[in-house]
């Protein structure tokens, strides 16, 4: 049977012991180096599955320079640095040494063992034959990690390297820009549909009239000007995952349409006489509220018990904000290798600055905000000044006390009639925040004014 193989670089007792404990019920093979010479002799005869690199010390000790050596003689080995001292400088330095992820001192044993599963080269196939490796990053459709270490985050992880391995149906939502097409490219990389295909179809921009071709096919002659026959979306899909992508946009006749060869695993091209069958999985991603749709008749229900087998909440980024520094220094890195630049971060202000938002465009708003940065900037950090125009007038407009923020409030509440919903929009929150802001404020409405 194949046991994955853990290099451990420098670990203390306490940690080994732990490691030791926790490895037993993923059957992990162990593999401790304490000395860094020993490092370079051990690669060179044997191929770990994954390593840990442990570092005690502030100014990154012997560490951050272990991982980066290791990383030279083993360009595809994930890395995972474990550190006792967290920073932004530190997240900067240790994404351009390579390593894969970084977990901060003390931590627990689900978080490393969510870390490991996401990161670990793991066999596709362990019969007698032998294991067959499937590497996430030798997906085609795989881009970049989600990356987080908010409470939210692993828990959104944790769940994720549980759902993909098995053939569920998967709804997913949250606000537009929080990842829901990542999340969907991630379960099918580390699914064991990973080798075929992934298709996308935007229901959005579906034309009512071109439904049964787009999703179905053709057959030829089945129309004027078919000359040959067509695969649909769901007939390239065969053998893999197919993401139905804003399908709270998806009118009801659609909807009908694609119940059907959800449920039955087969289609009808268009002048086609037989159904052909499809061995499909189907992810679904919405930044609609589904259950407000079909409450509004808006959305079969039918349809979305059908999806709602699994489901995938992913949080607005001002309800985790503590990952900003983080995604910052990933976007930073990328950017640099982008548009060939060495920019070392941000300056305390400019993160204070972007911490203090609210990001209603969530992820994608912070990646293009830091990428309109790089048209102009100066020195080696980011500094305030170099942040848009344009977001430098919204931190502005924002509330800056809590009295203010307090006004904010009711002022949004009145206006919507303090019809929370409503107001959350207006505030470009989550229902969940605004109710911990009248909580914290004491905000409470007076059905009977005083005479």
């Amino acid at each position: 049977m194949y046991h994955p193989t853990i290099l451990l670089v420098q670990p203390d007792t306490e940690r080994f012991q732990q490691l030791k404990i926790l490895s037993k019920s993923e059957k992990y093979r162990l593999i401790e180096i304490s000395r860094k010479r020993d490092i370079a002799v051990y690669l060179g005869r044997e191929k770990p599955d994954l390593v840990i690199v442990f570092s005690y010390e502030l100014n990154n000790g012997n560490g951050l320079p272990a991982a980066e050596a290791i990383r030279r003689q083993n360009r595809k080995i994930p890395i995972i640095f474990v550190t006792q001292f967290s920073s932004e400088a530190l997240a900067i330095a240790a994404l351009k040494a390579g390593i894969n992820d970084y977990l901060k001192l003390p931590f627990s044993g689900e978080s490393l063992l969510d870390s490991i599963a996401r990161h670990l080269t793991r066999p596709a196939d362990t019969t007698e034959k032998g294991p067959q490796a499937k590497n996430l990053t030798a997906c085609p459709y795989y881009h970049r990690p989600l990356i987080g270490s908010s409470k939210s985050m692993k828990d959104l992880m944790s769940y994720l390297y549980r759902v993909a391995p098995t053939d569920s149906t998967v709804l997913i939502t949250g606000e537009t820009g929080t990842g829901k097409e990542l999340v969907s490219e991630l379960i099918h990389c580390t699914s064991p549909r990973a080798g075929q295909p992934f298709v996308t179809v935007n229901c959005a921009a579906l034309p009512e009239n071109l439904v049964e071709s787009e999703l179905f096919g053709y057959d030829r002659g089945a129309f004027t000007g078919a000359m040959a026959s067509k695969k649909g979306k769901l007939g390239l899909a065969d053998g893999g995952t197919v993401l139905l992508d804003e399908i709270g946009d998806m009118t009801l006749h659609a909807q009908a349409k694609i119940l059907r060869s959800i449920e039955q695993k087969e289609v009808y091209p268009l002048g086609g006489k037989k159904a052909v069958p499809l061995d499909i999985r189907v992810l679904a991603a919405t930044h609609r509220d589904p259950e407000h749709l079909f409450a509004a008749g808006k959305f079969r229900e039918d349809l979305y018990y059908r999806l709602n087998v699994a489901r995938m909440h992913l949080p607005p980024l001002r309800e985790r904000k503590e990952d900003i520094p983080v995604l910052a220094a990933f976007a930073i890195n990328r950017l640099n290798q982008r548009y060939d630049r060495n920019i070392q971060g941000l300056t305390d202000n400019a993160l204070a600055d972007l911490m203090r938002y609210d990001w209603p465009g969530n992820i994608r708003e912070l990646m293009n905000l830091l990428e309109a940065t790089y048209v102009n900037p100066n020195g080696k950090k980011i500094r305030s000044f170099h942040l848009p125009p344009a977001f430098r007038k919204k931190l502005k407009q924002g509330p800056e006390s809590s009295a203010n923020e307090r006004n904010y409030i009711v002022s949004a509440l009145i206006s919507t009639n303090w019809h929370k919903t409503n107001a959350a929009r207006r505030l470009k929150w989550s229902r969940m925040t605004l109710y911990r802001k009248i909580v914290k404020y004491n905000i409470v409405q007076h059905r009977n004014p005083p005479r």
